[in-house]
């Protein structure tokens, strides 16, 4: 459930960063995606952490 979870966040976080990024470049969108990227990996391992 960990992994699950911490898959799915990570991917939600990067596509919320990717669309938040982009208006501003390509460049931008990339960074604010990764930063995404560890956030949601981190909401979702903690959300598996609290289920288990």
């Amino acid at each position: 459930m960990n992994k699950l979870l911490g898959g799915v966040g990570a991917t939600a976080g990067g596509a919320l960063g990717w669309w938040v990024g982009s208006p501003f470049g390509f460049f931008t969108a990339f960074v604010v995606s990764t930063i995404g990227t560890g956030v949601g990996l981190y909401l979702g391992r903690r959300l598996a952490a609290a289920w288990s």
